[in-house]
């Protein structure tokens, strides 16, 4: 069941990542002037800044928390390793797929410069580390009780 949660919220975490990184970048992008110097847009900025943060701290806990299932984590390392892996195959054709999928405009040039930089594969890779991770596959309850009786064994 556990695995069944993690496979679900794996999938739902996916485009979230994906979107939420592409729109920060884009956000961010659109509020300074790099020639001059100077941010133009401080609340847009911060925002930006916030929005990336948060997909930040969610690969971060995903990839710390014990109790997730490594699912959590694969599917959305595989996802984003796999379209990576596209783009240095096909680039033309990875790079129309974000024109096929709402929403438009600038989201598009957002998750096409971060693919074709590949922040895409450095989030995949990060997040598939979990997965390396022996424990993480099996179920709490057999770690804490292994962890009681080695416990119990070394105070008698």
């Amino acid at each position: 069941m556990r695995h069944t949660f993690g496979f679900v919220l794996g999938v739902l975490l996916t485009p979230g990542l994906v979107y939420g990184a592409a729109w920060g970048y884009v956000q961010a992008g659109q509020s300074f002037d790099g020639t001059g110097q100077e941010i133009t847009d401080r609340t847009r900025i911060y925002g930006a800044f916030a929005l990336l943060a948060a997909v930040g701290l969610v690969i971060g806990v995903v990839v710390v928390a014990r109790w997730a299932s490594p699912l959590v984590s694969l599917v959305p390392a595989l996802s984003l390793l796999g379209l990576s892996v596209w783009f240095l195959v096909d680039p033309g054709g990875v790079l129309d797929l974000p024109g096929k999928v709402p929403p438009g405009g600038d989201m598009d040039f957002g998750l096409r410069m971060l693919l074709g930089s590949g922040v895409y594969a450095m989030m995949g890779l990060a997040l598939l580390m979990p997965a390396w991770a022996p424990r993480r596959w099996s179920s709490g309850r057999d770690q804490d009780e292994a962890e009681l009786d080695f416990y119990t064994s070394v105070q008698r």
